[in-house]
């Protein structure tokens, strides 16, 4: 045994982790009228992929994926796999048919924070995201049509142009509920029109 003293570790937290903990918790568990802190909604993960469909063969494209994807989330990607071959979609079983990334904990709140105050603002013609994309257990989804929203990557970086996925999913009673969380985190919805 050595006779060095172990210090605690310091647990990093990030900016809206923190905001979170410290205030949300307890005015959403105020305004939704919950009884414990337990029901309160939460993000559970966030979810990144990108189907390489037509491109499944070409390497540069499939490169040039992997690379988007480390650089925007920091972890490497992992491939999904075709269970089945499907002749009319020119499908082998075992073929690589896309990339996702899954992030929890302080990642998956800094990759939130940098999607809702840099990515989305950068986006042309952006009016706000869809409320209709919620589905039945509260969680969201939205899509880019090309990789060019995230300034983390260079224009090199960016050809070939392919979409991504980005689910969050959320943890609660009610869809309302994670558009209430949703909200919160300043996530800019579209207006509601009467």
């Amino acid at each position: 045994m050595s006779d060095k003293p172990t210090t605690p570790k310091t647990i990093y937290k990030a900016r809206l982790q923190t905001l979170y903990d410290q205030k949300l918790v307890d005015e959403l568990k105020a305004e939704l009228q919950l009884e414990n802190r337990n029901e309160v909604p939460k993000l559970e993960k966030i979810v990144i992929n990108s189907g390489l469909g037509r491109a499944q063969d070409d390497k540069k494209q499939i490169e040039t994926a992997i690379n988007t994807i480390r650089k925007i989330t920091g972890q490497q990607p992992i491939p999904t796999i075709a269970k089945k071959s499907i002749a009319s979609f020119k499908l082998r079983q075992g073929s690589k048919i896309g990339l996702k990334v899954t992030l929890r904990g302080a990642r998956m709140y800094e990759f939130l924070d940098r999607l809702i105050n840099i990515n989305l603002p950068r986006l042309r013609d952006f009016h706000g995201l869809s409320l209709q994309a919620f589905d039945r257990s509260g969680n969201y989804s939205l899509g880019f049509i090309d990789q060019t929203a995230f300034p983390e990557l260079s224009f090199e970086e960016t050809t070939p142009a392919h979409g991504l996925q980005v689910g969050l999913v959320i943890k609660c009673k009610d869809p309302a509920h994670a558009r209430e969380l949703l909200s919160k985190f300043g996530m800019p919805f579209e207006k509601e029109t009467k």
